[in-house]
């Protein structure tokens, strides 16, 4: 059992979500190590009582669970698959969970170098954002060997109020796709609402008493649309990121044969914002597709 005493965690990459989700498992009283590419941003964490890895080869040879949130795939294949990575250089019997949202194909490549060296590696994506990390109520969507993941669900448990296993190594990151695909085309009719609603003359504060709660309802009209209304384009997940997403997405959906008319619109969409600038803000920000026109 992943008790404590018992289990040293490594955390590499603790940005917006990562530094929140791996305070938790500090908090719950995990020795832990962590290794981030800008070391001030796991000043938190080695204030209180995380120990710094100055490379991924050092986090492999300290813990025997490994969790990675980091930006892109080629992040992931450098971490896990890289000289100084953690495959080359971990333990057997260790379990390394990627909750990057990444490539299907790259979480398989990642299962099979990991098995070789008596490793398990798991892929397990999660939605809910910055506030999903600080209050650990993220979803988890996990792939991977069904064994391991009943070894690490009381770490996820941590984190996370919503943890499924969806199947064999890949099917977190295929399930994740079909998360964003729902978000992408939904961030569209949330932000179409309220410049509706602000050109009918309403106060869209109101409107969204209205209709927050009812059929039209979705986790992005309850917390982002908020942020809108308050000039709030803060990042509780990277345009940059979502862009990345979506092409996975679509990558993946070209393999399948299938059309996907809405999720090419949002990529289009904030891929314009993206080139004036607005990457490294929040996805809320497509609100400003309109409010710029």
């Amino acid at each position: 059992m992943l008790v404590p005493k018992n289990t040293v965690i490594g955390f590499i990459g603790t940005g917006v979500m990562g530094k929140s989700m791996a305070g938790q498992l500090l908090k719950a009283g995990y020795p832990l190590v962590v290794y981030s590419r800008t070391k001030g941003k796991a000043a938190e964490l080695l204030e209180n009582g995380a120990e710094w890895a100055e490379t991924p080869k050092a986090v492999a040879e300290k813990a025997n669970v490994v969790f990675t949130i980091v930006g892109y795939p080629s992040d992931v294949e450098d971490i896990y698959l890289g000289e100084n990575g953690l495959i080359p250089n971990g333990k057997a019997g260790s379990y390394y969970i990627d909750m990057t949202t990444s490539s299907p194909s790259l979480a398989k490549t990642i299962f099979e170098a990991a098995k070789t060296k008596g490793i398990q590696a798991i892929d397990a994506p999660v939605s809910g954002g910055d506030v999903g990390a600080r209050e650990a109520t993220l979803s988890i969507m996990v792939g991977g060997e069904e064994g391991a993941f009943k070894a690490v669900k009381p770490l996820f448990e941590l984190i996370g109020n919503n943890i499924v296993y969806q199947g064999k190594a890949g099917a977190g990151q295929h399930t994740k796709m079909s998360n964003q695909i729902a978000i992408a085309s939904n961030m569209i009719g949330v932000c179409e609402a309220i410049i509706y609603a602000e050109k009918a003359g309403l106060d869209p504060e109101n409107v969204l008493k209205s209709i927050s709660t009812g059929a039209a309802g979705s986790w992005s009209l309850s917390n982002l649309a908020p942020r809108m209304l308050k000039g709030n384009f803060e990042p509780g997940f990277y345009i940059k990121h979502f862009i990345k997403d979506m092409k996975i997405a679509l990558a993946e959906a070209e393999r399948m044969d299938m059309q996907v008319p809405g999720l090419s619109l949002a990529r289009s969409l904030y891929e314009q914002l993206a080139e004036k600038g607005e990457e490294n803000s929040g996805t809320q920000a497509l609100y400003k597709y309109w409010k710029n026109e």
